[in-house]
């Protein structure tokens, strides 16, 4: 096996980073050093956002996410700028008060209708009620 060192990695035409690919079976180094294959693709985090439903509902930073949809209080629904590969992704969210009272983690939510290009999130305190601090990663497939 032989090894390629470099600095900058271009494509054949030149540009600097386009067009390079890392197929799902490369091998890679683990942290304790033996090379290992693994799907190094669907390791990685295919969408997120951090938003608020307070008001008018608004992105504060995201990826791959195209835009919200208010269902009314404590309900939003998250949609998904490119596919996953179906419904079956994994989703991790955080809902707080943070704002209202200062810290105030008395939140609870969960995500339903998930689909391949969307989500809703609910959020809870003793009833449904809009959450100053939300986010959501996806984890899963891409179509």
């Amino acid at each position: 096996m032989s090894n390629v060192n470099a600095n900058t990695i271009r494509a054949a035409n030149g540009s600097l980073g386009t067009d390079i690919r890392i197929k799902n079976t490369s091998l890679y180094e683990s942290d304790g050093g033996t090379s290992v294959t693994q799907n190094l693709v669907q390791g990685l985090g295919k969408s997120w956002c951090d938003w608020n439903q307070v008001g008018t509902q608004a992105i504060r930073d995201s990826f791959n996410i195209s835009g919200l949809t208010d269902g009314g209080t404590g309900k939003t629904t998250v949609a998904i700028a490119n596919d996953m590969a179906n419904a079956n992704w994994a989703g991790v969210i955080y809902q707080s008060g943070y704002g209202v009272d200062g810290f105030d983690n008395n939140y609870a939510g969960g995500l339903d209708q998930k689909a391949a290009g969307s989500c809703r999130l609910t959020s809870y305190a003793s009833s449904l009620i809009d959450s100053y601090l939300c986010t959501l990663m996806v984890m899963g497939d891409l179509a």
